[in-house]
């Protein structure tokens, strides 16, 4: 896929899709059952679908009596390792009624920068997409370190796509596209295409007014959506409440359009593991996300 062919979502042959804690886990953990309908629909017409899901910690988090995403790590390991089996249950008992089996992935940021550990976590999700299991892959919260984190999972979703050469990744958020600015401030503009070269310097992108129990934002998704353009998978960046339309190629979201002669490849995009940012990264401002 290259300049605008969200069209052709439907051919795709394997897709990847991130959705945030903020999407599937509170007051919308009854989302999950939307979402999971246009994931078995793309896989009911042949697609391998992986789908990177966060939500441990924030579905954790009631079961531990805790109101708020905790700041120390022990305690958000301890959320982590209650919710992240919640989270899977919630999602099989979602996936049941398609008949569709769920594969659980854990993933450090050691696992991807390792050549060795990164082969096998490849391999294993070969063979889990030849036998027409749906991949739910998370960061590994409950062993993962403050020195070796992926940081959020839009990162973790671009290496995931790139890893296992996906044809498109789509990055869900609360907005339905990227604006010039921040969507609620007068003279918005939707981007419906960036181009995989196409200098965003002057869009208006941060990292405030985020939910109270995520880690990303529009920042941290545009720069994911580059890395993977960068590596030749291409991105849709919409709403999670479009998923249906984004896996059916309508045209929604942001389409970021994939290096022409890209071949998607996890080793490139390593150097933006943890905290730095891709290849034509937007300038910081007010939120968009």
């Amino acid at each position: 896929m290259t300049i605008d062919e969200r069209s052709r979502i439907p051919e795709a042959r394997r897709i990847v899709v991130k959705v945030g804690s903020s999407s599937i886990s509170g007051e919308n953990a009854g989302q999950i059952q939307p979402l999971v309908d246009a994931l078995a629909e793309a896989h009911g017409r042949g697609a391998q679908v992986v789908l990177v899901s966060s939500g441990a910690i924030a579905t954790g988090l009631p079961y531990l009596a805790l109101e708020g995403r905790p700041t120390d790590l022990a305690t958000q390991q301890a959320a982590a390792a209650v919710g992240q089996n919640v989270l899977i249950y919630r999602y099989q008992d979602s996936l049941d009624r398609y008949g569709i089996v769920a594969g659980q992935v854990l993933l450090t940021a050691g696992d991807m920068e390792t050549p060795t550990h990164r082969s096998n976590a490849k391999q294993a999700m070969e063979r889990l997409l030849d036998l027409r299991i749906l991949p739910i892959v998370n960061e590994n919260d409950t062993v993962a370190t403050h020195e070796i984190r992926f940081g959020d999972n839009d990162r973790l979703a671009a290496l995931v796509a790139l890893l296992v050469e996906a044809d498109v990744l789509v990055l869900l958020s609360d907005v339905d596209a990227l604006y010039t600015r921040p969507p609620q401030e007068p003279g918005a503009e939707r981007i419906d295409l960036v181009a995989y070269d196409d200098d965003l310097a002057g869009v208006e992108i941060g990292a405030t007014g985020l939910s109270a129990v995520g880690t990303g934002g529009a920042l941290t998704k545009v720069s994911a959506a580059r890395q993977a353009a960068e590596g030749g998978t291409a991105v849709v960046l919409t709403s999670t409440a479009l998923v249906t339309e984004a896996l059916r190629g309508d045209a929604v979201g942001t389409w970021f359009a994939p290096a022409p002669d890209g071949v998607p490849s996890v080793t490139g995009a390593l150097s933006v593991i943890p905290g730095s940012r891709a290849p034509g990264a937007v300038t910081p401002g007010a939120a968009a996300s």
